[in-house]
């Protein structure tokens, strides 16, 4: 029987915290930096940047209003294409690229790391009603100081619709940067049956 440690899928999350790990300790500005493309029912595409907050065999979590144009699109659309892009690691950069299902992470989750972020990251979710249309910034700075002085000296709680998602990996590919454009590929994907294969890739 085979082990779950040996699974392509086990390796391929192996693999992740180890260039996770080289990205963090090559001091780059922000290593959890990643590109979120989402699409819309009928297909239009969207890509931003947004922050990894949490990975391991369950997926991949990011934080958001679920509100927002990528929240929005997330829930009519649930699949979500993710990429990294270390250029310090390897011989010409390497780029991590994992597509997949996407759920909303439970509340009890999203509270948690809620709680943990600045103050002043709290207050601004509740200053925010993301994507929409700002007239002035001074709206957005007034906004701020109201929530601010609503809380002022408790906890903060969550907006009501300020959540995360996870994705759920069907495919992660691992790109290994190379002169010539000599590169190197190795693609895990994960079948109907739900069992996960490994192959390689042309550049």
């Amino acid at each position: 029987m085979t082990s779950p440690a040996s699974t392509p899928y086990a390796e391929a999350l192996a693999t992740f915290d180890a260039l996770f790990a080289q990205a963090q300790a090559a001091g780059l500005p922000e290593p959890t930096a990643m590109t979120v493309a989402t699409a819309t029912p009928d297909g239009r595409p969207s890509a931003r940047m947004a922050l990894l907050k949490a990975h391991g065999p369950d997926g991949f979590v990011f934080y958001t209003h679920l509100d927002g144009r990528k929240g929005r699109e997330l829930q009519a659309n649930p699949q979500c294409a993710l990429l990294f892009f270390w250029k310090a690691l390897g011989e010409d950069g390497v780029q991590v690229r994992i597509e997949g299902d996407v759920e909303i992470v439970a509340d009890a989750e999203a509270d948690a790391y809620f709680a943990r972020r600045p103050r002043d990251s709290q207050l601004g979710a509740w200053a925010s009603h993301q994507s929409e249309t700002l007239d002035s910034r001074e709206t957005f700075e007034q906004r701020f100081a109201e929530a601010k002085a609503r809380y002022a000296g408790g906890d903060v709680p969550r907006p009501p619709r300020w959540g995360g998602f996870r994705v759920k990996p069907t495919t992660i590919e691992f790109w290994y940067g190379a002169q010539f454009r000599l590169h190197e590929r190795h693609v895990y994907e994960r079948g109907a049956d739900g069992a996960w294969t490994k192959r390689m890739l042309y550049p």
